[in-house]
């Protein structure tokens, strides 16, 4: 058996193998509700031989959506939606499911993707946005209003619920989003959070909040759900939030629950310059893993079967996450056993489909 197809543990819950689909913005919600998209891409990666799937960046409450057709899980009705997604999804496949708690912060209110991406005004349907300090992503944006402490907790609240929500959804864990320049990760950097109160300042001070909301989740939660955390290693900016402080960081998971932390880099501001190359956020995986202890998902152009084994093997990450790579090739798992020599378990109704050079792929 090859490493890449493994059992692994997570906090209460294993994992028949380990490779992960990532959260993906889909853009494609109504007014934080599923569509039928979602009911399709979804089943799609359940029965794509992933040992566990991650629902896409999820609001906690309506304003912390990156773009007007963002999924939330802000009200009951939301859970209402989700509920009925999951189980036309469940249907078919016997995957974990995650889903993965965001407030994008200042990067919210933006137009989709294929649209521009620009961020926009209440008349073109957008909002108000929040951040630690009232610093703009970008140059010639609305800055957004710095947060007051009842703001904080309101969030840290509306973060609570929804992971409420997701254990009534009987999802099997959430992962909290602490990366890619959302909120929780503007608190973090010294170039989105400029404050000077008690969640601000001082790295200390700047981890408070992420901290704080981390606990909370890991509190709504009950033991048998998996708690996980995104998070950027660093900025790709000099002065910006880096590795060393991730670090100490990272070091406080494990007293708050936290059963796995998938590693990813970058997002906070236009300015960075990522040296992007395959396997390049590998390195922030492996030391992050060396200082916690914890499992530990690493991400970011991991294409090829091999390199992913090698990146298990060589202990540098305990799993490995797919998100374009897997949308490009919904049946990466399958061929990534087929070219390590392993067997796979598709759902049944595909089992006739076993290629005749591949006898004995398919359990």
């Amino acid at each position: 058996m090859s490493m890449l197809f493994s059992p692994v543990a997570l906090g209460p819950r294993t994992l028949a193998n380990r490779v992960v689909v990532a959260p993906m913005c889909q853009y494609s919600a109504d007014g934080g509700h599923p569509t039928a998209w979602h009911t399709v891409h979804l089943g799609s990666l359940a029965v794509s031989g992933a040992g566990a799937v991650v629902i896409e960046a999820t609001a906690v409450e309506a304003k912390g959506r990156i773009s007007p057709e963002d999924l939330g899980l802000w009200s009951d009705a939301h859970t209402t939606s989700l509920e009925r997604t999951l189980a036309q999804v469940r249907a078919c496949a016997a995957t974990p499911i995650l889903v993965q708690l965001a407030h994008a912060g200042r990067k919210a209110s933006t137009a989709k993707p294929w649209e521009g991406g620009e961020q926009l005004s209440p008349a073109q349907g957008g909002w108000t946005t929040e951040a630690p300090s009232a610093l703009p992503y970008a140059a010639g944006e609305t800055p957004p209003q710095a947060l007051t402490a009842a703001g904080l907790d309101r969030i840290e609240h509306a973060f609570a619920a929804a992971a409420k929500r997701a254990d009534a959804l009987e999802l099997a864990g959430v992962e909290v989003h602490c990366a890619h320049g959302y909120l929780l990760h503007q608190f973090l950097s010294p170039l989105s959070n400029t404050r000077g109160d008690d969640w601000g300042g001082s790295l200390e001070n700047r981890l408070r909040f992420p901290l704080r909301v981390i606990g909370a989740v890991r509190k709504a939660l009950p033991e048998n759900r998996i708690l996980g955390v995104r998070i950027s290693a660093t900025d790709w900016i000099p002065g910006g939030w880096n590795l060393e402080d991730c670090v100490v960081f990272t070091r406080q998971f494990k007293a708050l629950g936290v059963d796995y932390i998938h590693v990813s880099s970058g997002g906070l501001a236009p300015e960075q310059q990522i040296p992007v190359k395959p396997g390049y956020q590998v390195p922030l995986a492996a030391r992050i893993k060396a200082e916690t202890g914890l499992p530990i998902i690493a991400v970011g152009l991991i294409t090829e079967p091999a390199q992913a084994e090698t990146i298990l093997s060589t202990g540098k990450a305990d799993l490995v996450a797919l998100a374009r790579g897997i949308l490009y090739d919904p049946r990466w798992p399958w061929h990534a056993a087929a070219a390590l020599g392993d067997r796979v378990s598709p759902p049944r109704q595909y089992l006739r489909c076993e290629p005749h050079a591949l006898k004995g792929l398919f359990r």
